[in-house]
């Protein structure tokens, strides 16, 4: 009898979870739509694009632009000496190629030392820097009309430091643009 009994329950407990189930009605769904886009090309006008040749760039700068711009290198000196080194010539004569291809440019050459000796033999040598870089241009081909001179000595460092690095970089010549 208890067997009927349990069974009768599962049965009974059973039916009353089924009926408690919730029914779900599924609800169709409307039909999406699709709309057809057309593609539209619009008729943009095309920006011509100008390419300028060198001499319409160099025209189009400035002064200050193209010394910003070190299109000019400078150079650099051992210690107490004005000679050209050999490893500076490369830059010389890309300065020189650039200078043929700008016949109208003038420029000023500044010669500089590092910070050891005195104001008045610094100023010499960094003269006998700016003078053997004027010389070795005008052995190139330029015109020694388009160039002038001037030594700052060890005013104006690049690297104010106080060892071999800072004094080889100080040991310069470099070229500006004055006139184009």
């Amino acid at each position: 009898m208890k067997r009927v009994i349990t069974f009768l329950l599962i049965i009974s407990v059973a039916l009353f979870f089924y009926s408690c189930k919730k029914k779900v009605k599924t609800i169709p769904q409307p039909e999406k739509k699709v709309e057809k886009v057309e593609k539209v090309e619009e008729k943009v006008p095309k920006l011509k694009v100008e390419k300028l040749s060198e001499e319409e760039i160099f025209q189009r700068k400035t002064i200050e632009e193209l010394n910003k711009e070190q299109v000019l290198k400078m150079i650099h000196f051992d210690f107490d000496k004005a000679n050209i080194r050999d490893d500076m010539v490369p830059i010389l004569e890309r300065n020189a190629e650039w200078l043929k291809k700008h016949p109208t440019v003038k420029i000023r050459i500044e010669g500089y030392c590092d910070e050891r000796g005195t104001v008045e033999y610094n100023l010499a040598l960094g003269e006998k820097r700016a003078k053997a870089a004027r010389d070795y241009l005008v052995s190139l081909g330029i015109s020694p009309d388009r160039i002038t001179i001037v030594s700052y000595g060890k005013s104006n460092p690049i690297d104010p430091r106080h060892n071999e690095e800072a004094w080889f970089k100080n040991r310069r010549a470099e070229f500006k643009i004055i006139a184009k």
